[in-house]
C-alpha cells in the first residue's frame, strides 16, 4: 500500500527496477546511472520522512503492513504464553497479554491487537478494546506483581469500544480502575505506543514508569477525524486537526508528556519488522534494567510526580 507522499518515491523506484531490468549493468555508464538515481531516490526518501506532517505520520501509524502486538511479541520473546480471560465476562480479543522471555528473563506482555484481514479485524475488533479486555489487562498486571516481573504494554488502539453494550458492562470504571491501580504497582512499567495512542482506550494501559513511542505514532486524547468533525462539523479539516493537536511524537516529548521515541527505520516500522522489533528490544531491556535498580516505594512515587506533574503551569 502507497501512502500519497510516497508516490513520488515509488516512481523513482520503478524507474530504477526498469534501468537495472532492460539495460546490461556491465555498461560503465549504466552503471553510474543506476547509483546516481539509488543516490537520488535516498535523499528523497530521508528529505520526506524527515519532514512529515502530523497527518502523515497518523497515516504511518495506521499502514496495514506495521507491525502489531503480537508481531513485536513473537519476534523479540522465546516461550510466550499467552494468557486469557477477565475472569469474569470473557476473553476480549482486542486484548492480548501473557508470559514471555527476553534474553532469559521473563516480563508480563500486554496490548491492543489489530487483524490483517477482514476476518481478524472483526475478531479483534479493529483494536478496540470492551471493558473485559481492560479487566483482563489489569489481571495480567497483578499477576506480574505476584511474581515480581517487570511489564511491558503496547498500545496501539483507535480507542477503547464505543458501543452500548461496553457501556453498560462498565467501560469507563474499567478504564478508571486501571489508571489508579498502575499508579500504584510495585515492579516496572514500562509503555510503547507502536501505532495509534487514541484517548481513555490507549491510556487504560498506558501508565507507567517509562512511556516511550515510536517515531511515527501519535498520541491523543482524539482522533484528527473525530476533532475535525467536532470543530469543524465534517472529516475534511483533519489534516489541520493533526497539526494543532500536537499529537507526534516529537511533540509529545518537547511537552514532556511521553520518556523518549524510539526510531523507526527509514520508510516506517512496516520496512524493515525485524529490526524494528530488535530496537524495541533493546529499549525494553534498557530501561528495565534501569529501574530495577530503584526501590519500590521510589518507583511508585516517582510514577506518580511523573503524571501528576503533567498539565502544571508555573506563572
Amino acid at each position: 500500500m502507497l501512502l500519497d507522499f510516497e508516490k513520488p518515491i515509488a516512481e523513482l523506484e520503478a524507474k530504477l527496477g526498469d534501468m537495472t531490468h532492460l539495460t546490461s549493468n556491465s555498461d560503465p555508464e549504466v552503471q553510474a546511472a543506476v547509483k546516481a538515481l539509488e543516490k537520488k531516490i535516498l535523499e528523497l526518501k530521508k528529505e520526506t520522512f524527515a519532514n512529515l506532517t502530523g497527518w502523515q505520520r497518523v497515516q504511518l501509524s495506521r499502514h496495514p503492513d506495521r507491525p502489531y502486538t503480537l508481531d513485536y511479541i513473537y519476534e523479540i520473546t522465546t516461550d510466550f504464553i499467552e494468557i486469557h480471560g477477565d475472569r469474569n465476562v470473557g476473553d476480549d480479543k482486542a486484548m492480548v497479554g501473557g508470559f514471555g522471555s527476553i534474553d532469559g528473563q521473563t516480563f508480563m506482555l500486554i496490548g491492543h491487537q489489530k487483524g490483517r484481514n477482514t476476518k481478524q479485524r472483526q475478531m479483534r475488533n479493529f483494536g478496540m478494546a470492551n471493558p473485559e479486555g481492560y479487566r483482563k489487562a489489569l489481571r495480567l498486571m497483578k499477576m506480574a506483581e505476584k511474581f515480581n516481573k517487570p511489564i511491558v504494554t503496547f498500545i496501539d488502539t483507535p480507542g477503547a469500544f464505543p458501543g452500548l453494550e461496553a457501556e453498560e458492562r462498565g467501560q469507563g470504571e474499567a478504564i478508571a480502575r486501571n489508571l489508579k491501580e498502575m499508579f500504584m504497582l510495585k515492579v516496572p512499567v514500562i509503555c510503547l505506543i507502536i501505532g495509534e495512542g487514541a484517548s481513555g482506550g490507549a491510556l487504560g494501559i498506558a501508565i507507567g514508569d517509562r512511556v516511550l513511542m515510536l517515531e511515527n505514532t501519535w498520541y491523543s486524547v482524539i482522533s484528527p477525524e473525530s476533532c475535525s468533525s467536532i470543530l469543524w462539523r465534517s472529516w475534511d479539516y483533519k489534516e489541520q486537526a493533526a497539526e494543532v493537536l500536537k499529537l507526534t511524537a516529537k511533540d509529545m516529548l518537547s511537552n514532556k508528556l511521553i520518556d523518549g521515541i524510539v526510531k523507526e527505520p527509514l520508510g516506517g516500522a512496516h520496512v524493515d519488522v525485524k529490526w524494528m522489533a530488535n530496537e524495541v528490544k533493546k529499549v525494553i531491556l534498557i530501561k528495565t534494567s534501569e529501574l530495577l535498580k530503584l526501590p519500590t516505594e521510589q518507583l511508585i512515587e516517582q510514577r506518580i510526580a511523573k503524571f501528576t506533574a503533567m498539565g502544571v503551569v508555573k506563572e
